[in-house]
């Protein structure tokens, strides 16, 4: 009996002390990405992700990193080899979390970015693909703030393209301002990022 009591024992503390070297690399990489130190965050994302393999979140944030940082990058190497390994780290986090609307939506605005960067070259073939990601995010979280908005903005920036009214999307900007307000993190390291843009778009609706 005592000797299953200090196994159990061991085992809890052993746990206690993962978790905590889980907690501390995830708080320094969110530090390393808050101070745009994009290739150290993503490196460290990455070193977490390996010791954490059925854990979705450091994959997910290996992709977070680098398609926010492929926004606005002009160099097409470099852009490639960040989206490149934003879908590598997409495609792990959707087999170990799948029907994740979070990886979902992560993966259409990595989608975004390839467009963004070259939309005659990318957007015949990913625009269908970022409708279908939206659509089957809003069918499993409706409520969930960043499905709504980053759906909303996407059918914006179609309306936008194809010269038709945006109003009627700004509809659902606000609707996912009232679910941002109200929306509760399963952890301090789950996605809880989109607030601020929605609120910049929202302003963009009444000017």
């Amino acid at each position: 009996m005592k000797k299953s009591i200090l196994l159990v024992l061991l085992l809890t503390i052993t746990g206690i002390k993962a978790q905590d070297q889980y907690t501390k690399g995830m708080e320094k990489a969110m530090k390393l990405w808050s101070e745009q130190k994009i290739v150290d965050a993503s490196n460290l994302f990455e070193r977490i992700a390996t010791a954490e393999m059925d854990n979705w979140l450091p994959y997910y944030y290996v992709a977070m990193v680098n398609t926010t940082a492929s926004f606005g990058e002009q160099d097409e190497q470099k852009l490639s080899l960040q989206l490149g390994k934003a879908k590598e780290y997409i495609d792990i986090a959707k087999n170990i979390s799948p029907n994740n609307p979070e990886i979902l939506v992560l993966e259409a605005m990595t989608n975004t970015a390839w467009i963004a960067f070259d939309g005659a070259t990318y957007g015949m073939t990913l625009s269908g693909k970022n409708v279908k990601l939206y659509q089957e995010a809003a069918e499993l979280a409706p409520d969930n703030p960043r499905v709504v908005f980053g759906k909303a903005e996407w059918d914006m920036g179609a309306a936008r393209y194809f010269g038709k009214d945006t109003a009627p999307y700004c509809k659902d900007i606000e609707r996912s301002l009232e679910l941002f307000a109200t929306f509760k993190p399963e952890s301090d390291f789950h996605p809880n990022w989109g607030q601020d843009r929605a609120k910049s778009v929202a302003e963009q609706c009444k000017s």
